[in-house]
């Protein structure tokens, strides 16, 4: 007696829509996730909420990190994609951003651009890194100790963890949120099933599922370059 399903999540809520969909159940998958990693999506509700809750921590942990003329280690969410550690870095400022979808070196693109930054006066410094990156490096708090070790500047490390998955939703994710859902619930009323909802260049659309779960993910590599250079 079911009529239709709506799946509101990622690509494993999807691919359970899929089988829902394979046993004649119709279902339609809407994205949710703070990682904003499918993709199929330019855009996943949750994704700005979370981006602004890490904005807003950080800013209260530079109030501690410039009256001491230290540097914050700051580890935001995101598992294999670095999207809130871009988008979120390049709005508070940050010295180094460091995401899964670019090699780095610390030597390269974290110590040396802390000593270049020194150069201009500058004391107190932001390190962004992601959570798929923290792990290759043994976490934000060996990170930190390394920073100390090699510039001499007073390093701590702030993992962020699951304040970023709470709180109220922003304007943007309830919109969007209310625009996804609309178009999938008009889906169903329609008799359409086995499509995934999603947002591309500011438009509602929608595609077939198996479509969607077969699409790679690519990350502005542009933005990590104008980072690079606007924040020395």
């Amino acid at each position: 007696g079911i009529e239709g399903v709506v799946v509101i999540g990622g690509d494993g809520s999807f691919r359970g829509a899929r089988d829902l969909s394979l046993r004649g159940i119709p279902t339609i998958g809407v994205p949710g996730t703070i990682d904003n990693d499918i993709a199929c999506c330019d855009y996943t509700i949750g994704y700005d909420t979370a981006m602004n809750t890490v904005m807003d921590m950080v800013d209260r942990i530079r109030d501690t990190t410039e009256s001491h003329d230290r540097c914050s280690v700051v580890e935001v969410m995101g598992r294999r994609a670095g999207y809130i550690a871009l988008n979120s870095g390049i709005a508070i400022g940050a010295t180094s951003i460091l995401i899964p979808e670019v090699d780095f070196d610390i030597e390269k693109d974290v110590i040396e651009r802390m000593k270049r930054t020194q150069k201009t006066d500058k004391k107190h410094f932001i390190i962004i890194v992601a959570e798929g990156v923290s792990e290759k490096i043994g976490g934000v708090v060996n990170l930190a100790k390394i920073i100390e070790e090699k510039t001499g500047v007073e390093s701590r490390a702030t993992v962020l963890g699951h304040v970023q998955r709470g709180g109220s939703p922003s304007v943007r994710d309830r919109v969007i949120a209310s625009k996804m859902g609309y178009h999938a619930v008009q889906l169903l009323k329609d008799g359409i099933g086995n499509r995934v909802v999603a947002m591309r260049r500011e438009n509602i659309v929608d595609y077939d599922i198996f479509e969607a779960l077969l699409m790679k993910n690519t990350i502005d590599l542009d933005m990590n370059k104008m980072n690079c250079d606007i924040s020395i």
